[in-house]
């Protein structure tokens, strides 16, 4: 009985410990970077592989038929979808962890990250006006990240006005 009470103050004082401030904080910040990380990746990688699929023509049904099974069964698309379902499952945990107006704002470096990739993986040219605009989101993510990630106090009640 006393190894089961000391087990259950074990899980208890892992659990404070992981829903602590600072833990917490560090996790959101993890989520964040995995979040747009995967979004990044993913993006690229769907973008390669509708790339390689070629231009889809809705002209015809037999067309878009066809340009239906070619993009369905193209391996390249469904890791860039898989990729996109696991950054989907990581913007809905941190939007439970933190601000709407903190995470929304912060996981915009991932518009610089597409940009980058595609230049970087699939050879596209990008202006100067693109690379300048890139800088302005990371400053911008810059000052967002100055601010703490949760201001409000939990969750939102049922019925309470906005």
């Amino acid at each position: 009985q006393n190894a089961r009470l000391i087990s259950d103050l074990s899980l208890l004082d892992l659990y404070l410990k992981m829903t602590s401030g600072k833990t917490h904080e560090t996790k959101t910040y993890v989520l964040l970077f995995l979040m747009v990380l995967l979004g990044s990746v993913g993006n690229t990688i769907l973008g390669k592989g509708m790339k390689d699929a070629g231009d889809l023509d809705i002209s015809r049904l037999s067309s878009l038929e066809a340009g239906a099974v070619h993009v369905l069964t193209s391996g390249t698309i469904w890791v860039g979808i898989a990729l996109m379902l696991l950054f989907m499952v990581c913007h809905m945990l941190v939007l439970s962890w933190a601000d709407y107006s903190f995470v929304m704002p912060f996981s915009a470096i991932a518009y610089a990250l597409v940009p980058l990739f595609g230049y970087l993986f699939l050879h596209e040219q990008v202006s100067a006006a693109r690379w300048t605009g890139i800088a302005l989101i990371f400053l911008g993510v810059l000052l967002i990240n100055r601010t703490p990630p949760r201001t409000s106090s939990g969750t939102i009640q049922p019925g309470a006005a906005s």
